[in-house]
């Protein structure tokens, strides 16, 4: 397993406030749970259910994300990604993360295998067990102006410069276990 944690590197340029972010499916740093699987490997493609503390003051909009670093590609994985969620957003059920799963005028943008919703974990064998990283940020304007056929990594860019608190709930994914 790598030790590498993107965010920790991104709070050292820009600090943001913290917001809890927690899971009734698993613990941090825990396992995910099945159905957070791909499909492929006996999941089903949902996201865990995912719940945040109150934002503060100024939140205008949520972004929220998954991505994996220690996929073997040398730029990590993204599994989702989705923004211009309502500011007053605390919780998200189990779903599917496309668009349509979502509240009205939020957007997502292609995962690594170009589908706009959640992919499941699905780590290689012989990769070690991977990371998750859950992501949630409150930010200060309504919309960041995309339009969801961007990158997530182009997301993040516009997250940073924007975001007022991140919450952030990793969780693991064994290959020897699927």
């Amino acid at each position: 397993m790598f030790s590498y944690d993107p965010y920790a590197a991104l709070a050292e340029l820009r600090p943001t406030a913290a917001l809890e972010l927690t899971s009734p499916d698993f613990e941090a740093g825990g396992a995910l749970p099945l159905s957070a699987w791909s499909a492929d490997r006996g999941g089903a493609d949902l996201t865990p259910r995912l719940q945040w503390s109150t934002p503060p003051a100024g939140t205008k909009s949520i972004a929220v994300s998954c991505f994996d670093p220690d996929a073997p590609t040398g730029s990590g994985f993204w599994h989702w990604a989705a923004f211009d969620l309502p500011a007053d957003l605390t919780r998200l059920e189990s779903i599917d993360g496309s668009a349509s799963a979502l509240p009205s005028g939020a957007k997502v943008m292609p995962n690594e295998a170009r589908l706009q919703r959640y992919i499941g974990a699905a780590p290689p064998a012989g990769t070690g067990v991977h990371r998750y990283f859950f992501v949630v940020d409150a930010l200060d304007v309504e919309t960041l102006g995309l339009t969801g056929a961007e990158t997530p990594g182009i997301l993040g860019f516009h997250r940073h410069f924007h975001t007022l608190a991140r919450g952030i709930l990793v969780g693991t994914a064994d290959p020897a276990e699927r």
